[in-house]
């Protein structure tokens, strides 16, 4: 297994639940990559528990492996040998046979696909919990899933058998910035950033970029080596969890593209609208696309929705690397990238740039000491794009701008601002604040200082994570 990394705070939390005197069950989701198997076995290290992968495979077969399984994990070879009739049994057959003093910590990874093989399966762990395991305090439950919308409805939400059930929840996210940027620890700011625009804050991709080569050295021999991992990780990702890729392929492309409205997607990828909406909500219950919609103290309407890859590397993959295949497998990697990414990359770096600011945002106000409730994101109407705003209760709202080039004068940066100021919605007539993003600045004059916040990449990375 690789060298785990930080997730200190959800470990404090199973951690706490698996010493505590009551049953426990926690569902555990989040996107793939993300790291969650390797978080529970982490944390299942030097305790007794059984830890079992569903699979895309009949219910009966899986059932068999599990009960291998718990045979080996308690030291029961007769479980292995044990006839029993569906789920219900096996479980309950599992947890009868852990006489321990401790908690038995009971994992079932890739839920999703469990549950695919054996429907009743919910209903079976209810009937399970309410009768036995919530009132013995022998077992913390962990569902683990992959797929985000399975996991919030038939996991977490009402309709599902085990809504109330949990005793907690984990929603593991990607690292945020700061994090990404303990990975690397010998990089300057700029190459952090950099680093973050390709792999995000997904920690397989983080540690295999070797920080002893220069961030172009890796995307030569991390991305386009046609050996490396990470060559064709984005098919591998998708084929996991979907069928037929061409569509999908299509929508990922279009996105990484630019395009955003639904109207835009359906043009460029020749998807009616209906397929659209319905390859674009598995998206985004997969966790690699997000809708947005442009943030005003007013309610959105539906017809503002936006769409946007919400993962960093099939951003760059699909921008850089899915169109050219062709091209850049007779180029090789130093050709491919000259030719191909080079000339397109700093643009590439400037947007993602923008979603590094609108991340820190919350940083800065916990900086500034702001304790009022807030919202964090971006506005766009026809002509007009404020690449941060922050909407917050205390009648305050900050909007940003954000240059990743060179920033020249702030004077001229400050005057682009006020023309998007003029322009932003402010019915509630709040206080406007004025930021200023950029990668660095020469100097910060007195008079540009007076009007805007000016943060620069150095500000961003000198923050502090949220405990």
């Amino acid at each position: 297994m690789m060298n785990f990394r930080g997730r200190k705070r959800e470990l404090g939390a199973l951690e706490a639940a698996w010493r505590g005197p009551a049953a426990a069950f926690i569902p555990v989701y989040g996107r793939r990559r993300v790291g969650k198997s390797e978080m529970i076995v982490h944390f299942m290290e030097k305790k007794t528990g059984i830890y079992f992968v569903g699979k895309r495979a009949p219910g009966e077969s899986q059932i068999s492996e599990f009960l291998e399984i718990a045979a080996r994990s308690l030291k029961e070879p007769l479980l292995a040998q044990a006839r029993v009739n569906g789920w219900r049994e096996a479980l309950e057959l599992v947890v009868k046979r852990w006489t321990g003093k401790t908690k038995l910590v009971l994992t079932l990874d890739e839920f999703q696909w469990m549950a695919e093989a054996a429907p009743e399966l919910p209903s079976v762990i209810q009937a399970l919990w309410d009768r036995d395991w919530s009132k013995s305090g022998k077992v913390m439950l962990i569902l683990c899933g992959s797929y985000l919308g399975f996991m919030e409805r038939e996991v977490l939400g009402k309709k599902s058998p085990l809504f109330g059930r949990r005793t907690a929840q984990i929603l593991l996210r990607p690292f945020d910035y700061l994090e990404a940027a303990e990975f690397h620890p010998r990089y300057s700011d700029p190459d952090h950033a950099r680093v973050y625009a390709i792999c995000g804050g997904i920690p397989m991709y983080l540690l295999n970029f070797d920080e002893r080569q220069s961030v172009e050295q890796n995307i030569m021999a991390k991305i386009l080596d046609d050996l490396s991992a990470l060559s064709r990780e984005p098919e591998f990702l998708l084929r996991e969890e979907l069928r037929d890729l061409m569509p999908y392929h299509a929508v990922l492309m279009a996105l990484a593209q630019g395009k955003t409205a639904p109207v835009q997607l359906s043009s460029t990828t020749g998807i009616d609208v209906r397929g659209l909406n319905y390859h674009l909500s598995t998206l985004v219950d997969l966790g690699y696309v997000q809708r947005r919609y442009p943030l005003t103290e007013s309610k959105p309407s539906v017809r503002s929705v936006r769409y946007a890859l919400d993962d960093p590397f099939l951003k760059f993959w699909f921008r850089f690397i899915f169109p050219h295949q062709s091209v850049l497998r007779m180029l090789g990697p130093q050709r491919g990238y000259a030719e191909i990414i080079k000339p397109e990359i700093e643009a590439y770096y400037g947007r993602c740039f923008e979603r590094l600011c609108r991340e820190s945002l919350p940083l800065i106000y916990k900086a500034e000491g702001v304790r009022a409730a807030f919202q964090c994101g971006e506005y766009w109407h026809k002509d007009v794009q404020v690449d941060v705003v922050g909407v917050r209760e205390d009648g305050w709202t900050d909007l940003g701008e954000c240059k990743w080039g060179e920033a020249g004068s702030m004077t001229a940066l400050t005057a682009e601002l006020e023309g998007k100021v003029a322009l932003y919605p402010n019915k509630r007539n709040a206080t406007i604040g004025r930021r200023l993003f950029v990668r660095s600045v020469k100097t910060r004059s007195k008079a540009a200082a007076d009007e805007v916040h000016i943060h620069t990449l150095a500000d961003l990375y000198a923050l502090k994570s949220p405990a």
